[in-house]
This record gives structure tokens, sequence and C-alpha cells, in this order.
């Protein structure tokens, strides 16, 4: 009978902590930082601005963060996408721009129901992908041309749209107010969310083990299983519990969830997903595998400019109303920012989409915090670049150690 081939980096593991401490180790020393940088940020920032205002940790400001990170991390997944290909979007806050007129003017103007007006608004912001991904992948115009001269022309469109109307606000009834506005008030509900995660979590990892195993390949100690469900049920019902201390569970944030373990499922247990990986690796090697290099490439395209008009109708429910300006500004240095900064790499490939969760989660702590110390809006400016440009060196040192260690 064969026996399982052995894995280094699992029987490592069994020698218990000192394994644990080696493969770190090893890990760091082949560059492969992972998300390590963005959590110690994290919990730098944190322990900072709790510091200086004494404020920033409770559950009113912290409710308020996973509200406030919904529209740009669901427009940030989509960008995670298209930096997987190795390509730039610099469309998507004029597509949140256009979405939200898009879905004001039908819904409050022309009196359309709300869930039609929004269903509208994202297959514009689908159709605008498909017009993206069809002059990139198909004519061959490159992908930072297509967006930018996407940026301009639907800012336009968007103007138009709007008409005479310089702002259109939401209704007070309206289902793209709640976006923000609506809590899950019983406390079932967030920890019935936090149980429903762990149990998820634990649950892809005894299947990915069974798989393992019946591949013939060496498994992951229990322990190990253990003690990342534990791991993971501690964050799950901490948030849950802080959550429950004010208003309860935020339907945005709900939203946001949704997206991202849609997103996971789709990059990391589907061909699809590996796909996207494999373009953004090597195109030609993808293509000479048989892989449909433009279709991959149209609807990542299309996906991202979907996920972009529906971050635009959260910004706008955070906005009080649609706008001749809503998506101008720092929105999209910001969601771009919060993709790189969570550790996808800009030179495709290399990520995954929890990176929009970890990014925007910093951008939008320190931008909290400096609000809290009363800070002008050009030091949080400043201070975002440079901690994106931090970011960026992160990734090209990662990079070059890897190529060093003989990893690519």
């Amino acid at each position: 009978m064969t026996q399982p081939a052995p894995d280094p980096r699992l029987l490592v593991r069994e020698r218990g902590l000192a394994g644990y401490v080696t493969e770190f180790r090893r890990r760091i020393a082949g560059g492969e930082l992972g998300s390590l940088p963005v959590v110690v940020g994290l919990i730098i920032i944190a322990i900072v601005f709790e510091a200086q205002t004494g404020t920033f940790l409770t559950p009113g400001n912290l409710s308020n963060i996973s509200v406030y990170i919904a529209g740009p991390g669901i427009m940030a997944v989509g960008i995670v996408l298209v930096l997987l290909l190795g390509e730039i979007d610099l469309s998507v806050g004029s597509v949140a721009g256009l979405s939200a007129a898009l879905w004001a003017v039908l819904s409050v103007n022309q009196g359309y129901h709300d869930l039609l007006a929004i269903g509208l608004a994202i297959v514009a912001g689908a159709a605008v992908g498909l017009i993206h991904g069809f002059f990139f992948a198909k004519i061959g115009v490159p992908a930072f041309v297509v967006t930018l001269a996407g940026f301009l022309g639907w800012s336009g469109l968007q103007i138009w749209v709007m008409g005479n109307e310089g702002t259109i606000n939401i209704p007070r009834d309206s289902l793209v107010r709640d976006f923000t506005t609506y809590y899950f008030s019983d406390i079932a509900f967030a920890y019935g969310l936090a149980a429903l995660i762990t149990a998820g979590y634990v649950l892809a990892l005894l299947r990915t083990e069974r798989r393992r195993e019946r591949a013939a390949l060496a498994t992951r100690p229990v322990t190990e299983i253990v003690l990342r469900g534990a791991l993971v049920a501690l964050v799950a019902f901490t948030v849950a519990y802080t959550l429950n201390q004010h208003r309860g569970l935020p339907l945005a944030l709900v939203i946001f969830l949704g997206v991202l373990f849609a997103g996971h499922f789709v990059l990391r247990h589907t061909p699809y997903g590996r796909q996207i990986y494999a373009v953004g690796g090597n195109a030609e090697a993808a293509r000479r595998a048989g892989i449909n290099v433009a279709r991959v490439r149209l609807t990542v395209f299309v996906i991202a400019s979907s996920l972009a008009a529906l971050g635009g109708l959260f910004w706008a429910a955070q906005a009080g109303g649609a706008s001749k300006s809503l998506g101008s500004g720092n929105l999209l240095m910001n969601v771009i920012a919060a993709a790189v900064i969570g550790g996808t790499s800009l030179f495709g490939g290399r990520g995954w989409v929890w990176s929009a969760l970890l990014g925007t989660l910093v951008i939008q702590s320190i931008t909290t915090g400096l609000n809290l110390l009363g800070m002008a809006a050009e030091i949080q400016y400043m201070i975002t670049g440079a901690v994106l440009l931090l970011a960026v060196v992160l990734d090209s040192v990662s990079r070059r150690t890897q190529r060093t260690a003989g990893r690519t």
C-alpha cells in the first residue's frame, strides 16, 4: 500500500510548539508574511488611539466602524479580483456614483419599487464592467486606459442622470437607507452568526483534511484544527458581544460578510477562482493550459463593477442621498488602498478576498481615530498614503525574498 506523501510543513507541526515556531521562522525568512503585518498594524492602531482618546474601543465606536467599512469594503472585494489579474480598475468611484444616481432617480423620482431600482442599478454596474472587460479582454486596450476613460465618462453620465437635481435625499422608509441604519437588536442574531461562522470554518477544515487523507497526503493534527477553531470562535464571539453592547448586529456588516464569504468560496473552492489566480500569475501559461483568459478577464471586470454599484448604494445611504459628486474625492484611492494594504499584491496572482476586510478596517480605523482626535482631513490623507506605501514596500520585499529563497 502506498504510504502518504510527506509534507514538511505538516510534519514539522507534529513536533508541537517547537514545530510551529520553526515553521513561523521559515515563513518569515521566505517572505511569506501573509496577513501578519496588517493584523499587527490593526492592534497597534487600536492601542494608540485608545490610549489617546479613551473612546476608540467603546462598543458604539466599534459598531460605527463596522457599518462604515461595508460600502468601501464591498467595492474593495471587486478591486481584489482585478488586482489578482495584475490589472487595475480606476472607474469604481464613478460607477458607484452612477449606480446611486440611477437608483435615486428610479426609486425616488420615478416611483419604481425599491428592490427593482436596486436591481437595475446593479445591472447597470454589471453592464459597465462588461464594456470595460470587452475593450480590455477582446480589443486589447490596457485596463488602465479603459477604466480611466470610464472614470471620466461615467462621472459625466452620473451628472446627466441627476439632471437638475443637485442631491436626491433618501426617504426614511427606503431599503437603501436600511443598509446602514438597520440593526438586528436581538442578541441571538449576533451570537448565532458567530456560531455559524465558527461551525462553517471548522467544517471546512475537516472537509479539507478528509480530501487530503483520500489523496494519501499528510493531514494536520487534530489539535491544530481545534486551536484554529477556538481562535475563530474567540474572535467571532468577541465581536458579537461587542456589537450587542451597542445596538446589535448591523445589516451592513451582514451584507459585507456575505460578499466576503461568497468571494472566498469562489476564489478558493471553484475552478473559476483557480483560473483567476492562474491568469494573474502568468497569462500566457494559463492560455497554454487551456484557460479562456479573455473570458476570465471580462467576467472579473463585470463582477468588480457590479460590486462597485452595490457599494455605491451603501455610500449613498451613508451620505443620506445621491448627488452629482457622490463617488468622487478619495473614495477610489481608499478602495484601491484597502485591497493593497490588506495584502493583495499589485503584481497579480497573490492575495485573498479577506484583504478587503483587513485593509478597509485599517483605513477606517485611522480615519475614525484621527476624527476623534480632531485631526484635519489632510493629515488623514498623508497617513493613509504612508500606510499604502509601506504595504507596497512590504509586498515588493516579500516577493524579492521569495525569489531569493527559490519561491516565486
